[in-house]
């Protein structure tokens, strides 16, 4: 398979565009007119440039209101058209894309287009060059590929054919299966796009929210299925126009962008089969069963502080590691490892963020495969020296360095519990906190697509609509991930401002990962009785809360003074309702949750984030202070 992307989908100049494309690992790129007219080199030296750092120019683009003009303009069109075959023979460029015309003269009719492009194909022919035409979502009398392709069978040039768009047929709803009647010799690219679901203008909508296949609502796999069932064996190429993405990393957009192509090709090879196999055969998403431990890094008084908030939570230490500094607290079938190594990386995540979760440890059906996955997708492995009796467990970098490894009951590596740690003694006492219900990762904002697209395209798991919690210094917007049986839960909160409870927590720990811990209970009030028992210290709710609650949900008075007495906040759905309380903030900015889901509730009391960071808020260090 050769994968392709629009120089226009990334930040950058163009020698920076080239340098990140060709470190993704992509095979060419379209050379974008735009970029081309703005760098100072001429155009061989551009193209030497591409072909230097081992990519192909797939692609010159675009050239537009072409078809239907009457003349004179019919003649400049074409006078206009010789003058980029030139420049294209000098790029080293064989096929040009004819986007269809918005021109307000050009003149609509089948025949007369037709006859335009059978023209502008006998004049590439004399130069061998391939002419594709594009129906653009909103151009003037063609907008729709199967018009265009009409107008391509009429011309009937072998230099003519046609290019397929993804977000201009999904965006205006056209059945993606009408491209099956196609020809695959005469689709001569296709050029990707996903996009959230948004009801406006198709112009605006395109030239500013498209995304990486994936990323957004539209059904690109679909659409995909339909172009390899013509038997199509070109380039598989992205042009994305996104505001963000234009201001964002290079390097970090190019990687999502051949992420989301690899993902989807793998989708569509096996939902159709017959179709030609363009990607080696590689491991599917992993199937997760849940979270298997966290770790954390931290040293003297901040560890210790942290032990002790474990005991109050109901966590008993039951096992201490055979050669390092680690120490197992588990209650229920949850698993937390403090890590007070002082060398490995372990050490270096506490040097550079402080008290952190510097590991994910998650139970998968096959550990070896989901590295397998991951490294195919772009992903980091991660390696460090195996001590005598320890066992070599797959892993891979996760968010801001992070580590995620992977165990799986089939390869023994389950076993790591009774093979890396001698147990301790330890009584029956618990809280009555069973698992981890999800974990709350921390981010910039312009970060979130590019880590729904990593956990999405590894694991088994579907997302919600990003949702924007309130913050009284401003907004975080916050998206769930989760395993279709909900073994499995992250959400992705992405702060746009250092002044929000979220941005402070990035900024005082030098870009850590995790913020917080969910930990489910199955009867709140008899979790939050036992650990107020052990002292545990939860965060105080105002009064004006449980007088609100009052007055939005029918509750019974004894079960409101319940609430109100162990700081507990609720809410409910249709399907079921929801309890939790949490813990003071602690190491900069951490806590921990305490849930019980009642019924289907699926949410994660979003209603409730305002109140929870104005409390939170209120015990952390006054503005304008410095940390320290």
């Amino acid at each position: 398979m050769k994968t392709s992307i629009a120089t226009v989908s990334i930040s950058g100049n163009l020698p920076e565009k080239l340098e990140a494309i060709a470190a993704a690992g992509f095979d060419g790129i379209e050379i974008f007119e735009q970029d081309f007219i703005a760098h100072d080199g001429n155009p061989r030296e551009v193209g030497d440039l591409i072909r230097s750092m081992g990519l192909e120019i797939t692609l010159f683009q675009p050239f537009r209101d072409f078809e239907g003009l009457p003349e004179p303009l019919r003649a400049k069109a074409f006078d206009r058209a010789e003058r980029k075959f030139d420049l294209m023979q000098e790029l080293g460029t064989d096929l040009v894309l004819v986007c269809s015309s918005c021109h307000p003269e050009a003149l609509g009719g089948i025949d007369r287009a037709a006859a335009d492009f059978a023209e502008l194909g006998d004049r590439a022919a004399k130069r061998g060059l391939r002419v594709g035409f594009e129906a653009l979502a909103w151009g003037k009398h063609v907008n729709d590929h199967r018009d265009a392709w009409e107008i391509v069978r009429r011309a009937d040039h072998a230099n003519v054919g046609i290019i397929l768009d993804s977000f201009h047929t999904l965006a205006r709803k056209i059945d993606p299966d009408t491209i099956r009647r196609i020809p695959g010799d005469k689709i001569f690219f296709v050029q990707l796009a996903d996009a959230p679901q948004i009801d406006m203008d198709l112009l605006y909508w395109s030239r500013h929210f498209r995304n990486m296949p994936g990323e957004g609502d539209l059904a690109v796999t679909d659409f995909m299925r339909a172009v390899m069932a013509t038997g199509y064996a070109g380039p598989i190429s992205l042009e994305i126009f996104n505001d963000q993405f234009r201001g964002g990393s290079a390097k970090t957009i190019a990687k999502d962008g051949h992420r989301s192509l690899i993902a989807l090709m793998d989708d569509v090879q096996r939902a159709e089969p017959a179709a030609a196999a363009m990607l080696a055969p590689m491991p599917a998403r992993s199937t997760v069963d849940g979270v298997s431990f966290v770790e954390f890094a931290s040293r003297g008084e901040e560890a210790d502080a942290l032990e002790t908030i474990l005991r109050t939570l109901g966590f008993q230490h039951s096992g201490t590691h055979i050669a390092k500094k680690l120490a197992l607290w588990t209650q229920g079938d949850i698993r937390i490892v403090v890590n007070r190594e002082k060398s490995g990386y372990a050490s270096s995540a506490y040097m550079a963020h402080g008290t952190t979760v510097c590991d994910i440890g998650i139970a998968v059906d096959a550990a070896a495969d989901t590295v397998e996955r991951a490294q195919r997708l772009g992903a980091a492995p991660f390696n460090q020296p195996v001590g005598p009796g320890e066992l070599n467990i797959p892993a891979i970098r996760g968010l801001s360095g992070s580590v995620m490894h992977f165990i799986d009951k089939t390869s023994g590596l389950n076993d790591v519990w009774s093979v890396e740690f001698t147990q301790t003694a330890q009584d029956d006492s618990d809280a009555g906190l069973m698992r981890i219900d999800h974990l709350a990762q921390t981010m910039s904002y312009d970060e979130m697509l590019s880590w729904s697209l990593f956990y999405t395209t590894l694991f088994q798991m579907n997302k919600s609509p990003m949702v924007d919690v309130v913050d009284p210094d401003g907004l975080v917007r916050s998206q769930a991930l989760e395993t279709p049986n909900g073994t499995f839960r992250i959400t992705l909160n992405g702060a746009e401002t250092h002044r929000t409870m979220a941005g402070n927590f990035l900024a005082d720990s030098f870009g850590a990962s995790v913020q917080h811990i969910a930990l489910a209970s199955d009867d709140i009030f008899a979790t939050s009785d036992a650990m107020a028992k052990r002292g545990f210290k939860p965060l105080p709710m105002s009064d004006n809360y449980y007088a609100d609650l009052a007055a939005r949900f029918d509750l019974d008075p004894a079960v409101l003074a319940r609430l109100k007495a162990g700081n507990i906040l609720y809410d409910e759905d249709a399907n079921g309702a929801f309890f939790q309380f949490y813990s003071q903030p602690y190491a900069g900015g951490m806590f921990f949750e305490i849930v019980e889901r009642r019924g289907g509730y699926k949410g994660y009391g979003a209603p409730n984030a305002p109140f929870r960071i104005a409390a939170q808020k209120r015990l952390m260090r006054p503005k304008g202070m410095p940390k320290h």
